[in-house]
């Protein structure tokens, strides 16, 4: 994401100017985007014109336009008060979002955005015996570039032909979806995970790389056995094994933890923060200096927050909530 300009006034109000240029900056904006902001970019509309004769023609006129999300808020001569027009943010062209107030959380997201230090370089080959998965591991989430699956015959006493004959094809075929969807000139490290894998070619691009791969043990050959962003829940599984009452998860638990200013580390999928009315307990943790993690619901770590409510917090001190007091 490249940053253009940035005007926030003191009451946090303003506009910045962004190019998205990675793949992964549309998932930013995504969250960053949301009802009510206004956004400013050139787009194509369809303008019905009448000829002298009575016929209509369409052309396709090329406009600037401001919208408000859900609602269009100002008149252009091609797009009248009340009308609707999509825009479509793409890559490598600017626009300009505006809104009513900047939360830290929204400038902290396009600052990561734009360091480039922030974006993980990290190839991630999980394998399996006939399964291997290649995946490029991002900050914010893991994206499947190719799965390899070949059926390996099984051993057979006295006859182990087939089944050499089927590792080969296998390693074959992993070898030529690494070369195919690794960038060495990106990615700085490649973790194979999978014992025993070794690379038995005289491949110059990969022997000029051979420091960049790192051999590790997994469960198994599946993507989730890839994700390194699930061990940010392992602090928070650990305490609520350990001192539950400094462990809340769920909408309604985390923003009674959040109003008593006790939230240490907050989580929350991407899912729940868009959501409408949601960022009130993001916010209230961030003013009592919580840290909050967004969890894209992309990555195996979302995937796993979803499945506990989609919210979590690590108190920094015991709080006992009891909601079957009647008041």
């Amino acid at each position: 994401m490249c940053l253009l300009k940035q005007n926030i006034e003191k009451d946090r109000s303003g506009t910045v100017r962004l190019i998205p240029e990675q793949p992964e900056d549309m998932w930013h904006l995504y969250n960053l985007i949301q009802k009510g902001d206004q956004l400013t970019a050139t787009s194509v509309r369809g303008v019905k014109t009448e000829t002298s004769t009575g016929s209509v023609s369409t052309d396709r006129v090329h406009v600037k336009l401001t919208i408000s999300i859900e609602d269009i808020f100002f008149d252009n001569k091609y797009v009248g008060l009340g009308q609707y027009h999509t825009l479509d943010v793409e890559m490598n062209q600017q626009f300009t979002l505006a809104k009513g107030e900047w939360d830290m959380i929204s400038l902290e997201r396009i600052k990561d955005a734009c360091d480039i230090t922030k974006q993980a370089d990290v190839a991630v080959v999980t394998m399996e015996e006939g399964l291997a998965v290649v995946c490029l591991l991002t900050q914010y989430m893991t994206v499947v570039r190719q799965r390899v699956e070949v059926a390996i015959p099984r051993k057979r006493k006295g006859s182990t032909t087939n089944y050499e004959k089927g590792v080969v094809r296998f390693y074959e075929n992993v070898y030529r979806a690494i070369k195919q969807h690794i960038d060495f000139s990106v990615v700085k490290v490649v973790v194979i995970g999978s014992p025993g894998f070794a690379v038995k070619t005289d491949d110059k691009v990969i022997m000029e790389n051979k420091k960049k791969f790192l051999l590790v043990h997994t469960s198994s050959g599946h993507k989730g056995a890839a994700a390194q962003e699930v061990k940010a829940l392992d602090s928070f599984y650990q305490m609520l094994n350990n001192d539950p009452d400094r462990a809340f998860y769920g909408y309604d638990d985390v923003c009674k933890a959040a109003e008593n200013g006790a939230i240490g580390t907050l989580l929350v999928t991407d899912e729940l923060f868009r959501a409408a009315g949601y960022p009130d307990a993001p916010k209230d943790a961030r003013l009592s200096n919580a840290n909050v993690l967004v969890f894209s619901s992309l990555h195996v770590s979302g995937e796993q927050l979803n499945q506990l409510t989609g919210v979590a917090a690590i108190l920094n001190f015991p709080l006992i909530i009891d909601s079957d007091i009647d008041e």
